[in-house]
């Protein structure tokens, strides 16, 4: 579907065109027509959908309807509320880009910034809000920002929200805002707890989804290299020497990890960076920002990156460690494989990963193809069979505490 279809403002047309943005993905498709008609809408779509821009759009055209009509904004006239730092940037960054030929101006609030800073954007005119939960919990409790003249929110990534503990806090955020209001609810998954937030905050809501359950794109040709736990190092290594390996994000278990892999890699020549939880705001940006500015090769990444970072070059994904969880594999590989662009995906894998493999290929639906490196061993990497319980034949015996007894196979 093209975006001339919507029939969107000049200025949103103008924008769309000039970010090379021609038909629209799915989730956009869906999305954007409800939200200009401005009812409330729960969408879920797989990582790298093009989400972000199935909401801006239609709030950037509500606002420029709205001046058009001659209703001139004070405050605050949209809110996006996204969990993390990095989302939070990224959001301002596609903002920035279809907002060019409009007069609509982001503030965006977080942790781990300068107060300063974001009060000067607060007062500078800005009728969109860009925040992270806990911080804007702050400025509402300083009386620095003032959300009663909301008329349109976005709740962006809901499950990861949720799965973060921002729960309390978006229940306080939302019971702040005046109604009647349209609230947009983008999500990579339908959980329950999901579905609890929509019932609770909006009213009759369209809904989009885009798959059934929550997938990586098809174009992400995804291998497994065995590996012991000695060999991972080098594999990594010689993976990476391959010229078609452009940008690289490595993904690790834990911070410590992702600061000896890059450390790592630098010593053998390779441009690379790290990023997690302990490094400062300024270092996770001056990362983010060198990657996509191509001065590294390789961002290296805790489970921080896995959601929410949009950068179009990322060739390669390589999972030095196997994460606990099937959705953040997901969200892992996601960074690469773009709006539609096609991607790799490696994960170097020891047989003491094999159960987290096995629930990976599980929720896959079928096994990840096994690839050999030359020069190092490749040791047979088996799924586990599946533990069950089950009732013992003789059903109408009990314990001594008097709950019927079972057995483990």
């Amino acid at each position: 579907m093209s975006f001339s279809e919507f029939s969107l403002t000049p200025e949103i047309v103008r924008s769309v065109h000039e970010r090379g943005y021609r038909e629209a993905t799915p989730i956009q498709s869906g999305a954007i027509p409800p939200a200009i008609a401005g009812r409330d809408l729960v969408a879920t779509a797989e990582t790298g959908s093009g989400k972000t821009a199935a909401y801006l759009i239609p709030l950037l055209d509500h606002l420029n309807r709205s001046r058009a009509g001659g209703k001139r904004a004070h405050g605050i006239s949209a809110l996006v509320l996204v969990p993390t730092r990095e989302l939070a940037i990224q959001v301002a960054r596609e903002f920035a880009g279809l907002a060019r030929h409009s007069r609509a101006k982001a503030a965006v609030i977080m942790g781990g910034d300068s107060m300063s800073r974001q009060l000067h954007d607060l007062r500078s005119g800005a009728q969109v809000l860009i925040a992270c939960p806990g911080r804007l919990i702050d400025h509402l409790e300083r009386a620095t920002v003032s959300l009663g003249k909301v008329e349109m929110v976005v709740i962006d990534e809901a499950d990861r929200l949720l799965d973060m503990g921002f729960l309390p806090q978006l229940r306080r955020v939302m019971r702040t805002l005046p109604k009647p209001r349209q609230t947009l609810m983008f999500s990579a998954t339908m959980a329950s707890g999901v579905r609890q937030i929509a019932n609770e905050f909006l009213s009759n809501p369209a809904r989009v989804s885009i798959g059934e359950k929550a997938a990586p794109p098809p174009s992400i040709q995804q291998s497994v290299y065995p590996a012991t736990a000695e060999s991972k190092g080098p594999m990594l290594l010689e993976l990476l020497k391959d010229g078609d390996v452009e940008s690289a994000i490595v993904f690790t278990r834990t911070k410590s990890r992702a600061d000896r892999v890059a450390k790592l890699l630098t010593r053998n020549g390779i441009k690379a960076v790290a990023i997690h939880g302990d490094r400062s705001q300024s270092q996770r940006n001056a990362a983010l920002g060198g990657f996509r500015a191509r001065t590294y090769r390789v961002m290296v990444a805790t489970d921080l990156a896995a959601r929410g970072i949009d950068i179009p070059h990322v060739s390669h994904v390589i999972n030095f460690d196997l994460p606990d969880e099937t959705e953040n594999y997901i969200h892992r590989i996601g960074r690469t494989a773009r709006m539609g662009k096609s991607g790799h995906a490696f994960s170097l894998v020891t047989p003491e990963e094999r159960v987290s493999l096995a629930r990976i290929e599980r929720a896959l639906g079928g096994d990840l193809e096994r690839e050999r490196l030359a020069g190092f061993d490749a040791p047979e990497i088996t799924a586990p069979r599946p533990v069950k319980l089950f009732r013992s034949v003789s059903m109408g015996r009990r314990s001594s505490r008097g709950s019927r007894r079972a057995t483990w196979a």
